[in-house]
């Protein structure tokens, strides 16, 4: 079997070549950003547990789009330590994930260009997701989501 070295540059490029042919670019990660917080501030149970902790929005989302698009099309634009950042937020309870989860492929539903492009990041959210869940509870309280 003959394996081909690629550069990291060469797998860059394919995975930004695969987003693109989804439809999947920085005015789109804008829009998923923008439309699914918007929606996370306005829920009874995780709009206060965010508001509690973030007191610049604009800077808030800006920083999201830069995680979202290093997660989406390799950008390497995000260099914060996600898992630190989110430890502060107090009163996360297991079930919160389920609900973040939730609005997430909610708002992909209504702006994703095909279903691919929503299962492209629903794989990657429901990935973060359960990792953070495994950091706040740990074993005994991590479940499937």
């Amino acid at each position: 079997m003959a394996y081909t070295v690629r550069s990291a540059a060469e797998r860059r490029q394919d995975i930004q070549d695969n987003a693109a042919r989804l439809g999947i670019d920085d005015a789109f990660i804008s829009r998923l950003v923008e439309t699914f917080y918007a929606r996370v501030r306005a829920d009874r149970n995780l709009g206060p547990i965010f508001e509690r902790v973030v007191d610049d929005w604009p800077a808030h989302l800006a920083k999201l789009k830069d995680f979202w698009a290093s997660v989406a099309l390799n950008a390497g634009r995000y260099s914060g330590k996600p898992m630190p950042a989110h430890m502060k937020l107090d009163g996360v309870r297991p079930e919160h994930f389920g609900q973040w989860l939730g609005l997430f492929y909610l708002t992909l539903e209504e702006i994703s260009p095909s279903q691919e492009t929503a299962d492209y990041f629903m794989e990657r959210a429901e990935r973060i997701a359960q990792s953070l869940q495994y950091a706040y509870f740990g074993r005994d309280v991590f479940q499937k989501i």
